[in-house]
């Protein structure tokens, strides 16, 4: 299998953490820069059709995109760790704090940076009143998630899971518009901590 990765963007991350946690070591890993366009050449598009990284080519060809996706295929491939729940009632709970981990940190932490943060502008026009309404949607999302991880160690489960991986990536992006995380939610602070002492935080960095 090959993973079309890039440094240059959040979504790619989680896959390459996933893959830290799991101890996957047998893929081959083809890194493209977004800035130089390598993910809009035709070879490429041929295999995904729409621009979008990460890509992974399974072995009889078949390409998928979406970071999600590539996730619960290598998670059905590698299942241990678990990181997507056991049990149904398990699998629901994670499913529903992943969805909500994009919805509400994810997607407008994602967008607050690339329509304020100066770099990004060649790959996307900036706008500015975009980037500032979608940081405020953030912030409001980090106090729901701050909630939670005052009943729960974790988001979705007794350990951690894919939701938490989501999460984390989301409100980490926010470094590059030195974003912090409010003092005031501690129980947030507290995860965070424990997310980044994780080796595959430092792992998925590079």
């Amino acid at each position: 299998m090959r993973l079309f990765d890039t440094a240059q963007a959040p979504n790619p991350r989680r896959v390459r953490w996933l893959i830290a946690e799991k101890g996957v070591d047998d893929l081959e890993i083809v890194q493209l820069n977004l800035m130089q366009a390598h993910h809009k050449q035709p070879d490429y598009l041929s295999r995904t059709t729409l621009p979008n990284v990460p890509a992974l080519e399974m072995d009889d060809g078949t390409t998928i995109t979406e970071s999600v996706a590539i996730c619960r295929y290598l998670e059905s491939r590698y299942p241990e760790p678990n990181l997507f729940g056991r049990t149904p009632e398990e699998i629901a709970v994670v499913e529903m704090w992943l969805r909500r981990a994009e919805m509400l940190v994810a997607n407008p932490f994602m967008m607050a940076v690339r329509h304020t943060h100066p770099a990004l502008a060649a790959l996307e026009a900036p706008n500015p009143a975009v980037g500032e309404y979608n940081r405020e949607v953030g912030l409001k999302g980090l106090k729901v998630l701050d909630r939670r991880l005052g009943e729960s160690e974790w988001l979705a489960a007794d350990r951690l899971t894919i939701a938490d991986i989501v999460a984390f990536i989301g409100i980490d992006f926010t470094r590059m518009i030195k974003l912090p995380i409010p003092e005031d939610l501690a129980n947030l602070q507290r995860w965070a901590s424990a997310m980044r002492a994780r080796p595959a935080a430092k792992a998925s960095m590079q």
